[in-house]
């Protein structure tokens, strides 16, 4: 698994980018809006503070947060934070605008709400250094240079959770299926390689498993058959090419599909719309 890198085809080809909005106490509530394809990411570094968010059904979950700790709203979800002004909490906050919004594959199937102390990120410490260096003080460059610290920090908190699928209780997914040391490199080449004309046979030699035992662990990690992953991971990368502007002539091709019907037949059938009007709709 250590020579594997599942994280940057998925990153190089869906962004995340961060943007440093607040840096110092928060006293009441602040509470944070919820936009359409916008997280968040904060950094509690002194103090404490109970979060409250509504959580599926409509009720009103509050998390009471005692030690320095990482916060991550991956999702859009209007949460407020509630201490008081004698506390004196110390924050660092950042807006995270995911492309793809909601369909950004690293966050489908994370928890409404990742909360994990600062001390048990291993390597976060150098980071976190020198992110609070450039908050603390006003130089040239430093929201630029803290808007890619919080992108480090963000990878980081992203190598901690593919360690810690089981401890999160992450439902059947990528973020599973990643963390899983035999199917990872089926994975990974399935996202480096979109346009492959990827086989059972194929995907399960990259697992070194038999084409039966590699779909059975496939569908209970990832809870899809790998031929339904690589169709919806193909769509996936087709909206980001079309919103890019490509055309679907070369985005059928770049994804392996022998003609632009065949895309297109695929493409509507999957997200019920045709991919001109898609890309209308979503304009």
């Amino acid at each position: 698994m250590t020579t594997i890198d599942r994280l940057s085809p998925l990153l190089e080809r869906f962004r995340v980018r961060a943007r440093l909005f607040h840096t110092g106490p928060l006293c009441g509530v602040t509470t944070f809006a919820a936009r359409p394809g916008r997280g968040f990411l904060h950094v509690l570094r002194d103090g404490q503070m109970d979060v409250t968010h509504q959580v599926p059904g409509g009720s009103l979950e509050t998390l009471h947060v005692d030690e320095p700790s990482l916060l991550l709203y991956p999702r859009p979800l209007e949460h407020a934070f509630r201490n008081a002004p004698a506390e004196g909490s110390d924050f660092a906050c950042a807006t995270l605008d995911l492309e793809g919004g909601d369909a950004h594959p690293l966050v489908r199937t994370l928890p409404a709400v990742v909360v994990v102390p600062l001390a048990a990120v291993p390597g976060l410490r150098p980071a976190l250094d020198l992110l609070f260096a450039e908050v603390d003080e006003v130089r040239c460059g430093r929201r630029v240079l803290a808007d890619r610290l919080f992108e480090v920090v963000l990878i980081q908190l992203f190598r901690w959770v593919l360690d810690h699928t089981d401890d999160l209780g992450l439902p059947a997914g990528l973020l599973p299926g990643l963390a899983d040391e035999r199917l990872a490199p089926a994975l990974v080449a399935l996202h480096e390689e979109p346009g492959h004309p990827w086989t059972l046979d194929a995907m399960a030699r990259r697992a070194s498993m038999s084409r039966s035992a590699f779909a059975a662990r496939f569908k209970e990690a990832v809870g899809q058959s790998p031929a339904d992953y690589l169709t919806a991971w193909r769509l996936t990368v087709a909206q980001d090419r079309l919103r890019a502007g490509a055309s679907v002539a070369a985005t059928s091709a770049e994804l392996g599909y022998a003609h632009p019907s065949a895309f297109t037949r695929v493409f509507t059938q999957r997200v019920g719309a045709s991919p001109r009007a898609w890309l209308t709709a979503a304009g």
